[in-house]
């Protein structure tokens, strides 16, 4: 795992990101919103997936089929939520601009959908890598543990409006910090009680 300063920037700058973000998120598309609608999910297209680093980067020192299925969720998310930014992000604030507000429902409704597999899909990694965390580092890890499998589970349904959304995602930066400063202590614990002479891994 990254040094601890790199790993926390890592997991937690997304999510701080996007709850910064939601503050400037409009309530509904409407005629006065449709720019700024349009806008901001353009903007944050490529901050959405980085949320998959979470899970990723706890399991990363894990057995190859764990870290697999992880990377695997992680991509099936960032693939899947990346349709909601696209359709009732970008496009249905598009047609609202151009004036086709009837259409921006279809959007929504093909969004949505399509976001279900990935809110899924993230949630399922978040349970396995919580549940490797709290393998490796015991009781130390648990509180990390249920921060990011609460937010993974309230993300299912809230996106980044505030005040839930944006409480989400501070949850889950929260959280994945925790859980990274837990490891990090858990294996300079091991490397100092293998080796006491050894300097301590950073």
């Amino acid at each position: 795992m990254p040094t601890p300063t790199r790993a926390l920037l890592v997991v937690a700058g997304p999510p701080l990101l996007l709850a910064a973000a939601g503050l400037a998120h409009p309530a509904e598309l409407t005629d006065a919103t449709a720019r700024s609608w349009q806008l901001l999910h353009t903007l944050l297209l490529p901050v959405f997936p980085l949320l998959a680093l979470g899970p990723w980067l706890v399991t990363r020192g894990e057995r190859p089929a764990l870290r697999w299925t992880v990377a695997g969720l992680g991509y099936a998310y960032a693939a899947f939520y990346t349709a909601l930014d696209v359709l009732a992000g970008i496009g249905a604030g598009a047609l609202h601009r151009a004036g086709a507000h009837e259409q921006t429902a279809v959007m929504f409704t093909q969004g949505n959908g399509l976001s279900a597999y990935g809110v899924g899909a993230y949630l399922a990694a978040t349970l396995v890598a919580a549940g490797t965390a709290v393998r490796r580092a015991g009781a130390a890890a648990l509180p990390g543990a249920v921060l990011v499998v609460a937010a993974a589970w309230s993300f299912l349904g809230s996106h980044i409006y505030w005040p839930v959304g944006g409480l989400t995602v501070l949850a889950m930066a929260a959280g994945w910090a925790w859980l990274v400063i837990a490891l990090h202590r858990q294996r300079t614990a091991g490397a100092a009680a293998a080796d006491p002479g050894a300097p301590l891994p950073r």
